[in-house]
């Protein structure tokens, strides 16, 4: 089996995009290698008038990156069941339901990308542009909310991947699963980082009044310049903090998670995104440190040696001392956070703004007993015709 450790074959950066590479999983059999065959330096074709001759060994000119281009492609699928529960104690939710596997958005940081090793895919490049679209999923969400054993929790809404993704303007699952949840009175809580949450007011606010939805706002950075190469296909810093006033004026509490902290490229915004979260409207707060499982360690460095070669080493050494040494350390009890001076640095920092702004931390506690079961569907049945005839 490949190990992931081997540098993809790299071509130009792509605009829009956050990859560098279409880095191979982990579960594929067949490792890939560039290699030049000839076709791109031929030399059937004398150079230009006035142009020296390239030499053989020379390697082609690559294409300019804006001029670089990587269609988005959407599989629309039937989900089986559509209901994901864990038991992680770090994790402040119980049941979560994702309407799309793989996001557009393209947050180099995603620790969603290694899922996309299981469908043979690239975690880098795929992951941002072959999607899948679980089309049927407000349906299995009500066949199973309506089983005569289901206990009503909160259900986070888009927690792997974005659910107000580019392509939900089109698809419209996520739409019609919060049209259920509205149905029902079944609580929701929703974290994003698109304006495209505005679009669901009209459900959001109605359940925001009586307990049943809360919204969290994801800002990394307040810089532009570096979130159009962190997370190319969100919504600018300065959008996002427009979606937690407009949802903070409708009476949708509303969150800023600031995460992931990257020591030297986001982590000295913390505070700023603080300040700028608390008067736009948000009300509680969080943050994660940079985790890197998997295939996301290559794909960030790599990012890293493209954007910021500058502070690549310098950035790498910080999140090790953060994490024991290592790239990264999956302790239930310190992966979000951190160990370490540096961490408990970040922490303080953190806790010292948070109270001078007046933010809460705990999550808000929705109200469950408002839930009213959906009729169970009923399966038709084909009609009794008979026994056949094999002839």
């Amino acid at each position: 089996m490949p190990s992931h450790r081997h540098p993809p074959t790299k071509g130009p950066l792509i605009k829009g995009r956050g990859a560098v590479s279409n880095l191979q999983g982990r579960f594929e059999r067949d490792q890939r290698e560039a290699f030049d065959d000839g076709w791109l330096t031929s030399e059937a074709e004398p150079p230009p008038a006035g142009q020296a001759c390239r030499h053989a060994d020379e390697p082609p000119h690559p294409p300019d990156a804006s001029s670089a281009k990587l269609i988005t492609q959407v599989t629309i699928e039937q989900a089986r069941s559509i209901l994901t529960r864990n038991t992680s104690p770090d994790i402040p939710f119980d049941v979560s339901l994702n309407p799309y596997r793989g996001c557009e958005h393209g947050c180099i940081y995603c620790f969603a990308r290694p899922t996309h090793a299981y469908l043979d895919l690239s975690p880098g490049l795929d992951f941002e542009s072959k999607l899948y679209a679980k089309a049927n999923a407000a349906q299995r969400l009500r066949e199973e909310i309506s089983r005569p054993s289901y206990q009503c929790q909160t259900i986070a809404l888009g927690v792997n991947t974005d659910a107000y993704q580019p392509i939900e303007r089109t698809q419209r699952i996520t739409r019609s699963v919060l049209e259920v949840l509205h149905e029902t009175d079944h609580p929701v809580a929703l974290i994003t980082k698109s304006s495209l949450i505005e679009r669901d007011v009209d459900l959001i606010a109605p359940m925001a009044a009586r307990r049943l939805a809360v919204a969290a706002v994801t800002i990394t950075t307040l810089d532009a310049g570096i979130a159009r190469t962190l997370e190319p296909r969100a919504a600018t810093p300065a959008r996002r903090l427009r979606t937690i006033r407009e949802l903070t004026d409708a009476g949708v509490p509303v969150g800023v998670s600031v995460a992931p902290l990257i020591p030297f490229i986001t982590e000295p915004d913390l505070e700023r995104i603080l300040e700028a979260a608390r008067e736009a409207g948000a009300v509680y707060a969080n943050y994660i440190v940079l985790r890197l499982p998997w295939e996301v360690r290559p794909l960030f460095q790599e990012w890293l040696q493209a954007h910021f070669p500058d502070r690549a080493e310098r950035v790498m050494n910080r999140v090790r001392e953060m994490r024991g040494g290592k790239d990264y350390h999956a302790d239930f009890a310190s992966r979000m956070r951190g160990t370490g001076i540096w961490a408990d640095l970040i922490r303080q920092r953190f806790y010292k703004t948070a109270d001078r702004l007046g933010f809460r931390y705990n999550r808000f506690e929705l109200d469950t007993s408002k839930f009213r079961p959906p009729p169970r569907p009923t399966r038709s049945r084909a009609p009794d015709v008979g026994q056949g005839s094999l002839f």
